[in-house]
């Protein structure tokens, strides 16, 4: 039975090395750092080192989902030796759910191989805009309330970076989403200054000085 939280090296090999036409190597004639990359093209998908005291994983990220990674864990952190845009660090400290780390090494081998396009969202994502489509016209949530009713209570900033990056496929009324303090999302987030407020207040919830009474709008 795999464990809860991959921690070691000869795990995550396993699971790399278990895409089609895969390989591993050792590109830097260092035992303690192993790239799998596709066979064909040589182009690689992970790269697995040591770093004080821990196995680090670093994989290729869409950059549209790339900064929801790093806000969800304080272990996914900006790739370490690697174009930072377009790559992330995967600390295997034991605070990243198995799953996650799964995902985030079939996106970086989707993304490298083509195999699947460009990254699509995250189940956590896909869990917050379902909750976010069920927050009633003339109400607002905020964002610590959107993570909890996701499943992952603490994930505050995660969310607003989805709010941010909602896919219009969605159609969700992000706007509907504020601060734990009430204070609308910052100036642009929705299109034009102004925006985010405009959309409020069209239902009828007041906004006074960039924020709302959640007393009052809370749903």
């Amino acid at each position: 039975m795999d464990s809860l939280n991959m921690q070691t090296r000869e795990e995550i090999l396993n699971f790399c090395l278990s895409f089609p036409s895969v390989c591993r190597d050792q590109p830097f004639h260092d035992p303690s750092w192993d790239a799998v990359r596709l066979e064909k093209s040589k182009k690689i998908f992970a790269l697995i080192f040591s770093k004080d005291g821990r196995i680090w994983v670093n994989v290729k990220t869409d950059p549209k989902w790339r900064d929801l990674w790093r806000s969800s864990f304080s272990s996914v952190v900006p790739a370490y030796h690697m174009n930072k845009e377009y790559w992330n660090s995967i600390i295997l400290d034991g605070t990243v759910p198995d799953a996650d780390i799964r995902r985030m090494i079939a996106e970086s081998y989707d993304l490298v191989s083509g195999a699947g396009g460009k990254a699509g969202p995250s189940d956590f994502a896909k869990a917050v805009y379902r909750e976010v489509k069920k927050i009633p016209q003339g109400r607002v949530a905020t964002y610590g309330q959107i993570a909890r009713l996701a499943g992952r209570p603490g994930a505050a900033r995660a969310v607003g970076s989805l709010m941010r990056n909602c896919p219009p496929e969605w159609n969700c009324p992000c706007h509907r989403v504020i601060s734990g303090s009430g204070r609308l999302a910052p100036e642009g987030t929705f299109g034009k200054p102004g925006t985010q407020k405009y959309l409020l207040e069209a239902e009828g919830i007041q906004v006074t000085a960039d924020r709302v009474d959640l007393h009052k709008w809370q749903m």
